[in-house]
């Protein structure tokens, strides 16, 4: 159950005074349909209404607040006149314009020889000064109804600034004393008041500086925020390493034999991660862990190597894709493999039918199959192991922590390894993988020769275009990428499809096409002629981006470069670094050109490694771009900013840690505060896992 004293900010939005169906329904798409929503919506900015100089002094454009004495109404003769009030002040007479306005009210608001204070924009029209419909109209005897510093806050159409003033105002009368959840000595260290305080200052800045994410007040709600997600993923690891696995202890037999059989050595970097992984798999604890490598480390054979650990012990194991294409590309180095150490493996995706999937699924429920590979077909309900121990998940870092959990139920007291190469920042490791433990492959193979990358204006399309016909008739592979399948009208981008045909004009190879909408038996043609070397120049949106495997192609060059990510240039750039040959990445923008896209630019320019592009995407970007969109379970922050309060996150993840450890059950008066912390950021997951043992 929610804490009581939750119960103000849990309450829908639609209890404050002045909120009817229609502004709630405006309020939701906004931010939320809690009063708690309502209060996460931070300002983006103030208007300073302290300008208080005589009318005589005021600048045309200038924001004027001051007292005046109504003189005159000036009636229009048409309804498309505008209806004038004259007032002045001890200096000048300013000029109230109104349009679509009934004189009645007007008269009522600004009757002749009162006195109000008003707030507004001053205008120079013909020598004279003007204020079209003023921002505030105060009778002069209640000043303190002038708000003279003014929150501004992100909007939606419908919705004033003075009416989400207005609510926020009235859900922050409403909050409780919240009892006091953060360490004492982190609380002086970081000048930190308390969360009530802070989320009024928040809402209530004077000055400019005072919107930076970086003041006391915004500090502390970030760490609320970010300590909130990692106890709750630390309550969910602690869980999991406390669920009673089966220990996969092989004597290394069968792993002996495929070193022997590879054509390579094993980089330090793969066998630490290897290490890693074998220790986890012989504890009497469930593994779940992240193996996280750059493109081209080598983490299908890490993958192998550690499946063979559990089939050498008498069980079987799995590899999961995304799609039929890496499904199929995995099967086929793996299996050649296993093929020579006497090991059955079998794909399974969804195009496989009738006698034969009928006879695949037979000869995985007796046990004959020992590695399983395919897409998320493998886990319908008709597929059945004899005895699954251990399961591997590819570029997958869509899953969220409760689909993880989800996963790790499958088979028998499964092991389960997420494997991904899209580089991932630290910040985002902690606040999206936190709940599992973490191996990283920072070294490529030798001999790996690194990328040529240059950029380029479309402008030079046609030279670039010659001097890819010169290579490829010298028998040079290539990929072309396109953003986009078709024309939008609402962009001048090239269409894949459109690329496609001028390149088979232009060029005498042969050119292949491959985009997302194509049946899946269609794509694995094209890329099985474009393997063997029947297709020259392969034109492609971004369904190339991740894990495809052609050693011979040694040119990617991608068309509007400044409309990518960096992380997904990163991907695609990858896809050309499979062989041991040189190989040259030319990436191709419009103009304009943002300062972004051109730091974008620069970035794949100086750097091929990774993790460097992933910290510099996530200055850039945010995590949910790097990590996909946001439906994916990703931790949308609504308080803290991942590219600013990192350090606050290091302390987080050390506080959330020392935390579980020295009270586990949290019954502590720290312990007890800190599961309404959890309730209030609604990290109901993390608190049934705790409540579930």
């Amino acid at each position: 159950m929610r804490p009581s004293i939750l119960n103000p900010l849990f309450a829908p939005i639609n209890t404050l005074n002045g909120v009817g169906s229609r502004f709630e329904a405006l309020l939701k798409n906004l931010c939320g349909s809690k009063i708690a929503d309502l209060l996460w919506h931070l300002p983006s900015g103030i208007i300073d209404r302290r300008c208080n100089i005589p009318l005589r002094a005021a600048q045309n454009g200038q924001l004027w607040t001051g007292k005046v004495r109504v003189v005159e109404h000036i009636t229009p003769h048409t309804r498309k006149q505008p209806y004038r009030v004259v007032v002045e002040d001890n200096s000048e007479q300013l000029i109230l314009i109104f349009f679509k306005t009934f004189g009645d009210n007007l008269s009522k608001q600004l009757p002749i020889g009162s006195e109000k204070i008003i707030s507004g924009k001053i205008e120079i029209f013909n020598r004279s000064l003007q204020m079209a419909h003023p921002d505030y109209i105060v009778d002069s005897a209640f000043p303190e109804r002038m708000p003279l510093i003014e929150t501004v806050y992100p909007l939606t159409a419908g919705i004033t600034n003075k009416m989400l003033n207005k609510q926020i105002s009235q859900a922050l009368q409403n909050l409780p004393d919240f009892p006091e959840w953060l360490d004492e000595r982190l609380i002086k260290q970081e000048k930190f008041s308390s969360f009530k305080q802070s989320l009024w200052q928040a809402h209530h800045p004077q000055k400019f500086d005072d919107l930076s994410p970086d003041t006391p007040s915004r500090c502390r709600l970030a760490y609320d925020e970010l300590l909130a997600n990692q106890l709750s993923l630390a309550i969910v690891r602690q869980r999991l390493k406390k669920q009673k696995g089966r220990s996969l202890s092989a004597a290394g037999n069968l792993k002996q034999k495929l070193l022997q059989n590879l054509p390579f050595d094993l980089t330090s970097a793969q066998k630490r991660a290897i290490a890693e992984i074998e220790n986890d798999m012989q504890s009497d604890y469930r593994m779940l862990r992240l193996l996280q490598g750059d493109v081209g480390s080598g983490k299908t054979i890490v993958a192998l190597i550690t499946m063979l650990n559990a089939v050498e012990c008498g069980c079987q194991a799995a590899i999961m894709a995304p799609t039929e294409i890496l499904a199929q590309q995995h099967y086929e180095s793996i299996s050649v493999l296993c093929e020579k150490i006497g090991v059955k493996t079998a794909l399974l995706t969804g195009s496989i039918k009738g006698k034969s999937r009928k006879q695949l699924l037979e000869n995985l429920a007796d046990g004959n199959i020992r590695i399983l590979i395919g897409t998320h077909a493998l886990f319908t309900e008709d597929v059945t192991f004899k005895d699954l121990a251990y399961i591997i998940v590819d570029e997958q870092h869509r899953f969220g922590v409760k689909q993880r959990l989800s996963l790790s139920q499958k088979g028998n007291l499964c092991d389960v390894l997420v494997m991904t190469a899209t580089p991932i920042p630290r910040t985002l490791v902690l606040t999206q993988y936190g709940d599992m433990e973490y191996s990283k492959i920072d070294e490529l193979p030798a001999g790996r020769k690194p990328v040529t990358t240059t950029v380029m204006p479309l402008t030079k399309i046609h030279d670039m275009i010659a001097a890819l016909e010169r290579r490829l008739k010298d028998g040079t592979q290539a990929y072309w990428v396109c953003p986009l399948v078709e024309e939008s009208e609402k962009t001048d981008l090239s269409a894949a499809t459109e690329r496609f045909e001028s390149l088979q004009k232009m060029l005498t190879s042969s050119v292949g096409l491959i985009h997302g909408k194509m049946k899946e038996s269609d794509k694995n043609a094209v890329m099985e002629e474009f393997k063997n070397g029947k297709i020259r120049l392969l034109v492609s949106t971004t369904v190339i981006e991740v894990g495809v495997n052609v050693p011979a192609a040694t040119i990617m060059i991608v068309e509007h470069a400044e409309r990518f990510g960096l992380t997904q240039l990163h991907q695609l750039r990858g896809r050309i670094k499979r062989g041991n040959q040189a190989s040259s990445c030319i990436l191709m923008y419009g103009y304009p050109l943002s300062e972004i896209a051109r730091q974008r630019l620069n970035t794949m320019k100086q750097t091929e490694d990774g993790f460097v592009i992933a910290e510099e995407d996530l200055k850039l970007r945010g995590g949910g771009e790097i990590l996909g969109t946001r439906q994916s379970g990703f931790n949308n922050f609504r308080l803290a900013d991942l590219s600013i309060h990192a350090n606050l996150l290091q302390i987080a993840y050390k506080d959330a840690a020392m935390t579980i450890n020295n009270d586990p059950e949290l019954q502590s008066e720290r312990g007890q505060n800190l599961r309404t912390l959890l309730y209030l950021f609604e990290q109901d997951e993390a608190i049934r896992t705790y409540k579930a043992g």
